[in-house]
């Protein structure tokens, strides 16, 4: 029954409902009927509006439009305007390209020149300035030279007055340069002393001093300008020179052409005696062997011109008191001369009365008693003239030695640590060489001198024999 008045129930609850629903529905209907109304309205409103706006709309794009191409065709027009001046401009552009092209080549021509022709003066500046710095005459003569070291400067442009200067600074060098100038001046003597000396500057080349009666050259230092006398004065015969030319007695003077080079080589020249200590031990045997060879030269020198006839001979003697039976005679004159030739004939005419082969026998012994008088020494001057090359090879060996024991030690790095032993090699060459050459030719001119008086001697005995051998024939 419960179940049956519950569906009941709910059953009233929904017609009820659906009633209530169904006039809700009608409501709603009506709602969206009259709001459809209202939107289709709202719509067409909206529609015509929109028409009316597109309308106008189409007329402002066509209006635009018209512009727009309008506009287009304007810039159309300025573009192929500008497009053509754009052409005319790059026709110029390249115009100008090439003619900046041209006026850099030719400034850089231009540059280039005046570079050469500004490094040109400043070179000519430099050797101007040196020029008139080695010249002797530039500080007596109050010469500076600033304005040169100031064109010479990197940092500065020379200008024409500059070239002008330098122009007139070389033209004066040139006229000093020919000049002959005697003057009082400031010098450094060879105490080193400062002094006030007569000074004779010959052209740029030689300047000379006489100071107290002594005459010498002057050397010039460039960086002071100052004038020192030579360490060393020079010979009395140059001294004399000098000291006539300057007192206006002699037109020729000794001068130095290449600016002090010859006489840095006339203080440092060595004598003959320093160069022979510079030789080591090995020169002092050599030496000996010449003061020998000279002692022999002379004794030899002075028997063969003693043992040589001056005269006609004793032939001319013995033929003339042979002929008249004089042979005690002949023999006191041959014995009186005493000398080789006369000692040979000598022998031969004592053995007058012997045959011929036999006469002939004696007179070669007796010549051959006489050439070891005639020869002696030579064999010891021959060998002295060997030994001296020797010697002096020896030195230059010993010498050469001293030179690699100094590399070794020392290195290559300074050759005057080398020149000792260098000095001692060429020394001693020198020195042996000297002593050689003039004993050797010596040695040769003695020998040619005895083989000479031999030659006379068999000549002699020769004439002897066949005088005394012919008489002998007429007399039987």
């Amino acid at each position: 029954m419960k179940r049956i008045m519950t569906l009941f129930v709910l059953l009233l609850l929904f017609l009820h409902t659906g009633v209530v629903l169904a006039d809700d529905m009608r409501i709603v209907e009506q709602e969206a009927r009259h709001a459809r109304e209202a939107l289709a309205e709202q719509a067409r409103e909206e529609l015509a509006t929109a028409q009316e706006e597109a309308a106008l709309s189409r007329a402002r794009i066509l209006s635009d439009r018209t512009a727009l191409e309008q506009a287009i065709a304007e810039l159309e027009a300025d573009r192929d305007r500008l497009s053509g001046e754009v052409n005319l401009l790059q026709e110029h552009l390249d115009q100008l390209i090439e003619e900046e092209q041209e006026v850099t080549a030719q400034l850089e021509e231009t540059d280039s020149m005046v570079r050469e022709l500004v490094g040109m003066i400043r070179v000519n500046a430099r050797d101007i300035d040196t020029l008139i710095s080695q010249n002797p005459q530039s500080r007596p003569l109050g010469y500076s030279a600033s304005l040169l070291s100031a064109v010479a400067d990197n940092n500065r442009f020379p200008g024409m007055d500059d070239v002008r200067a330098m122009t007139d600074a070389l033209l004066a060098q040139i006229r000093r340069t020919g000049e002959v100038t005697l003057l009082q001046s400031r010098m450094i003597d060879r105490a080193g002393r400062e002094a006030e000396a007569d000074i004779l500057f010959i052209g740029p080349f030689t300047a000379v001093y006489r100071l107290e009666g002594e005459s010498g050259f002057l050397n010039h230092a460039q960086a002071s300008g100052t004038l020192y006398a030579l360490s060393r004065p020079p010979g009395a015969r140059m001294q004399k020179q000098l000291h006539r030319y300057m007192e206006g007695e002699s037109e020729a003077v000794p001068m130095d052409i290449s600016r002090g080079a010859a006489l840095r080589l006339l203080i440092h020249q060595v004598s003959f005696l320093e160069q022979i200590g510079r030789g080591g031990p090995i020169v002092w045997p050599i030496l000996a062997i010449l003061v020998f060879g000279l002692l022999i030269v002379i004794e030899r020198t002075v028997f063969l011109v003693r043992s040589h006839h001056r005269g006609p001979g004793p032939m001319a003697t013995l033929r003339t008191r042979s002929a008249a039976g004089d042979w005690p005679g002949c023999i006191q004159a041959c014995q009186a001369e005493n000398k080789p030739v006369a000692r040979v004939l000598a022998a031969g005419l004592a053995a007058r009365n012997l045959s011929r082969e036999d006469m002939e026998n004696v007179l070669q012994e007796a010549l051959l008693k006489e050439i070891p008088r005639l020869e002696r020494f030579l064999s010891t001057l021959g060998m002295l003239a060997a030994i001296a090359p020797l010697l002096g090879l020896l030195g230059t060996v010993t010498g050469m030695i001293n030179v690699f024991h100094v590399i070794t030690l020392q290195g290559t790095s300074d050759p005057r640590l080398m020149s000792g032993g260098i000095s001692e090699a060429l020394v001693t060459t020198m020195l042996g060489l000297s002593v050689a050459i003039p004993l050797m030719l010596l040695h040769n001119i003695l020998n040619r001198s005895v083989d000479r008086l031999v030659g006379d001697m068999e000549e002699q005995s020769v004439s002897l024999v066949n005088m005394i051998h012919k008489q002998r024939e007429t007399t039987c």
